[in-house]
């Protein structure tokens, strides 16, 4: 599967704006632990391996991804795998044993909303990073990776969004307290 995913910088007016125009789904929590390869830097192939915690409406979701090299030069889309897991603790166990490492965990509180079928807009508030927001649709066919990127683009643009963002929470933690994966 292919995540085509575009985030943007957001304030109090680009979240209100969502608010006021889509239909809410639900808050999350999120706790995302991210892990580096014992054999290759994660940062300079453009991989993610992580451990997901999702917490929402007294229910407890925990899922782990691989997320491949970005496809474009504008969003964020890759491919993506993701398993449901359902004991965390085992898969970090497994995960340390196979020579991986935590690098470091992100937090969020994630406000979903439904636009149409198959795609969502995130409202994000990261500890120790802000507010963005997110919009992502999954796309099984590349061939139409490049009209929905634009497509969801603008999407974003009309709601206020002004300053858009490639890299992941992950990239900007790390830049902002002067980590790097090998640290």
């Amino acid at each position: 599967m292919i995540e085509i995913e575009l985030k943007g910088y957001a304030d109090d007016r680009v979240f209100r704006n969502i608010r006021e125009a889509f239909e809410f789904m639900r808050k999350e929590i999120h706790e995302d632990m991210y892990f580096s390869h014992p054999c290759r830097d994660f940062s300079k192939t453009d991989e993610a391996l992580r451990i997901r915690i999702k917490r929402f409406n007294g229910h407890f979701e925990a899922l782990l991804t691989y997320k491949g090299p970005k496809i474009d030069n504008i969003s964020k889309t890759r491919k993506e795998i993701e398993v449901t897991i359902d004991n965390v603790d085992a898969y970090i166990e497994l995960l340390h044993a196979l020579g991986f490492r935590e690098v470091l965990t992100v937090k969020k509180s994630r406000e979903k909303y439904y636009v149409e079928k198959g795609v969502t807009i995130t409202l994000d508030e990261i500890e120790g990073l802000g507010k963005f927001v997110e919009i992502e649709k999954l796309e099984t066919d590349e061939r139409n990776i490049e009209n929905e990127v634009k497509r969801l683009l603008k999407i974003l643009e009309s709601l206020g969004v002004k300053q858009f963002e490639r890299k992941s929470y992950l990239e900007l933690l790390m830049e902002k307290t002067n980590l790097s994966e090998k640290s």
